[in-house]
Protein backbone atom coordinates (compact mmCIF):
# COMPACT_ATOMS: atom_id res chain seq x y z
CA UNK A 1 0.00 0.00 0.00
CA UNK A 2 2.41 2.49 1.08
CA UNK A 3 4.43 1.83 -2.77
CA UNK A 4 1.21 2.74 -4.06
CA UNK A 5 1.06 5.95 -2.49
CA UNK A 6 4.82 6.90 -3.17
CA UNK A 7 4.17 6.04 -7.03
CA UNK A 8 1.10 8.26 -6.52
CA UNK A 9 2.90 10.76 -5.75
CA UNK A 10 5.44 10.45 -8.46
CA UNK A 11 2.74 10.29 -11.13
CA UNK A 12 1.86 13.74 -9.52
CA UNK A 13 4.88 14.93 -9.30
CA UNK A 14 5.43 14.35 -13.35
CA UNK A 15 2.52 15.62 -13.85
CA UNK A 16 3.20 18.76 -11.97
CA UNK A 17 6.50 19.09 -14.04
CA UNK A 18 5.08 18.45 -17.18
CA UNK A 19 2.10 21.12 -17.02
CA UNK A 20 5.11 24.26 -15.56
CA UNK A 21 6.34 22.98 -18.89
CA UNK A 22 3.71 23.60 -20.99
CA UNK A 23 2.57 26.66 -19.69
CA UNK A 24 3.26 30.11 -20.43
CA UNK A 25 4.30 31.01 -24.29
CA UNK A 26 7.47 31.09 -24.14
CA UNK A 27 9.99 28.25 -24.71
CA UNK A 28 11.80 26.89 -22.08
CA UNK A 29 15.16 28.02 -21.45
CA UNK A 30 18.38 25.77 -21.77
CA UNK A 31 18.53 25.46 -17.88
CA UNK A 32 14.75 24.71 -17.78
CA UNK A 33 15.10 22.24 -20.21
CA UNK A 34 18.05 20.13 -18.58
CA UNK A 35 16.15 20.41 -15.04
CA UNK A 36 13.29 18.75 -16.89
CA UNK A 37 15.72 16.18 -18.65
CA UNK A 38 17.60 14.84 -15.78
CA UNK A 39 14.24 14.67 -13.91
CA UNK A 40 13.06 12.86 -16.33
CA UNK A 41 15.70 9.75 -17.07
CA UNK A 42 16.33 10.03 -13.80
CA UNK A 43 13.24 9.59 -12.13
CA UNK A 44 12.43 6.47 -15.67
CA UNK A 45 16.45 5.28 -14.32
CA UNK A 46 15.77 5.30 -10.59
CA UNK A 47 12.34 3.43 -11.23
CA UNK A 48 14.02 0.16 -12.78
CA UNK A 49 16.67 0.23 -9.93
CA UNK A 50 14.04 0.52 -7.61
CA UNK A 51 11.81 -2.52 -9.23
CA UNK A 52 14.37 -4.26 -9.09
CA UNK A 53 14.87 -3.94 -5.63
CA UNK A 54 10.89 -4.10 -5.01
CA UNK A 55 10.05 0.21 -4.36
CA UNK A 56 9.60 1.64 -8.05
CA UNK A 57 8.01 4.20 -6.40
CA UNK A 58 10.81 5.58 -3.84
CA UNK A 59 13.36 4.60 -7.18
CA UNK A 60 11.91 6.80 -9.44
CA UNK A 61 11.08 10.06 -6.65
CA UNK A 62 14.35 9.17 -5.59
CA UNK A 63 16.35 8.99 -9.44
CA UNK A 64 14.20 11.87 -10.43
CA UNK A 65 15.33 14.14 -7.85
CA UNK A 66 19.17 13.39 -8.15
CA UNK A 67 18.67 13.67 -11.93
CA UNK A 68 16.78 16.76 -11.96
CA UNK A 69 20.09 18.12 -9.88
CA UNK A 70 22.05 16.71 -12.31
CA UNK A 71 20.15 17.93 -15.10
CA UNK A 72 20.15 21.69 -13.56
CA UNK A 73 23.42 21.57 -13.47
CA UNK A 74 24.12 20.80 -16.85
CA UNK A 75 21.53 23.01 -18.07
CA UNK A 76 22.61 25.57 -15.99
CA UNK A 77 26.40 25.54 -17.23
CA UNK A 78 24.96 25.61 -21.09
CA UNK A 79 22.71 28.81 -20.47
CA UNK A 80 24.90 30.03 -18.66
CA UNK A 81 27.74 29.60 -21.40
CA UNK A 82 24.51 30.45 -24.47
CA UNK A 83 24.63 33.96 -22.22
CA UNK A 84 28.16 34.72 -22.55
CA UNK A 85 28.30 33.87 -26.72
CA UNK A 86 25.40 36.20 -27.11
CA UNK A 87 27.37 38.83 -25.07
CA UNK A 88 30.25 38.32 -27.24
CA UNK A 89 28.50 38.33 -30.39
CA UNK A 90 26.87 41.84 -29.38
CA UNK A 91 29.99 43.45 -28.45
CA UNK A 92 31.22 41.41 -32.07
CA UNK A 93 28.31 43.59 -33.93
CA UNK A 94 28.84 46.85 -31.99
CA UNK A 95 32.57 46.73 -32.82
CA UNK A 96 32.04 45.94 -36.85
CA UNK A 97 29.47 49.57 -36.39
CA UNK A 98 32.33 51.26 -35.72
CA UNK A 99 34.86 50.03 -38.10
CA UNK A 100 32.31 51.01 -40.54
CA UNK A 101 31.73 54.55 -39.30
CA UNK A 102 35.46 55.11 -39.54
CA UNK A 103 35.68 53.69 -42.43
CA UNK A 104 33.04 55.96 -43.65
CA UNK A 105 34.98 58.86 -42.01
CA UNK A 106 38.10 57.69 -43.98
CA UNK A 107 36.55 57.82 -46.82
CA UNK A 108 34.90 61.35 -45.85
CA UNK A 109 38.30 63.00 -45.18
CA UNK A 110 40.25 61.16 -48.02
CA UNK A 111 37.25 63.03 -50.27
CA UNK A 112 38.02 66.44 -48.64
CA UNK A 113 41.81 66.67 -48.85
CA UNK A 114 41.14 65.32 -52.93
CA UNK A 115 39.33 68.73 -53.06
CA UNK A 116 41.46 71.10 -51.59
Amino acid sequence: MHGKTIATGVQALAALFLMAACSGSDPLSTREEGTLGGAGIGAATGAIIGAAVGSPGAGAAIGGAIGGVGGFAVGNEMQNQQDANKQTQSQIEQQQQQIQQQQQQIQQLKQQQETE
